[in-house]
């Protein structure tokens, strides 16, 4: 797999475009987008796994300096993005006796897939933390939910709503009602990553989504 094609950037890309790159194919791909029981699951996990570890690598000054030595050193091709999947492009061993690409020097390295999910969802709690601050909703370094964030979870549904409910005691029914919950705190100081973790899994679809359509849009505005 070709970590450039898996992000859909350039060889040449900036630092700063491999991060807005993995933003959106994160959103994208992220497995919680679909039901925990939906035949794409599988898929989705595999190819979240794959973002995770191209941003692991390439995000690192020293560590894509090494990939792209080793991709240079073993003929690996230097297409476009969309020349061909990104999976099939496994340089063999040639003529020369150089052998075929080192993948297992590159990414988490990840001893089994329970351990790759703990690594790529880690790394992408701190990038999801950093969007909703953009979009105003977390706010500090410990990306603590802002009352925009209580906002948009509570119009989700009823069992968003219930959360908030059972997760925050003392809570008054009028602070959670019509979507009024600039009231509502996060009295055991969870991250917003945390929270989400914990919400419904649809309104982990929905609350993706949300964040996916507006990442777009300043993509495209930008």
């Amino acid at each position: 797999m070709d970590y450039y094609k898996i992000l859909e950037i350039s060889p040449s890309a900036t630092q700063q475009q491999v991060r807005d790159a993995y933003k959106k194919q994160a959103l994208k791909s992220h497995p919680d987008r679909v039901p925990s029981d939906s035949p794409e699951r599988p898929a989705r996990t595999k190819k979240f796994q794959q973002i995770n570890d191209a941003y692991y690598t390439l995000s690192d000054p020293t560590r894509r300096r090494d990939y792209d030595s080793a991709r240079s050193y073993h003929g690996f091709p230097d297409g476009s993005a969309e020349d061909s999947d990104p999976e099939e492009e496994i340089p063999r061993p040639d003529a020369s006796g150089r052998g075929g690409f080192p993948w297992s020097s590159f990414g988490f390295g990840a001893k089994n897939s329970k351990e790759e999910e703990q690594f790529s969802n880690e790394q992408f709690g701190s990038v999801f933390e950093e969007m909703l601050r953009d979009e105003g909703l977390a706010e500090g370094q410990e990306a603590k939910p802002t009352s925009k964030f209580w906002s948009l979870v509570g119009g989700l549904s009823g069992g968003a709503m219930g959360f908030i409910v059972a997760n925050f005691p003392g809570a008054l029914a009028g602070a959670v009602a019509g979507n009024r919950l600039g009231a509502v705190r996060d009295a055991r100081g969870k991250s917003v990553y945390s929270v989400f973790q914990e919400l419904p899994q649809g309104d982990k679809a929905k609350l993706l989504s949300e964040l996916a359509a507006k990442v777009l849009s300043h993509a495209i505005g930008s």
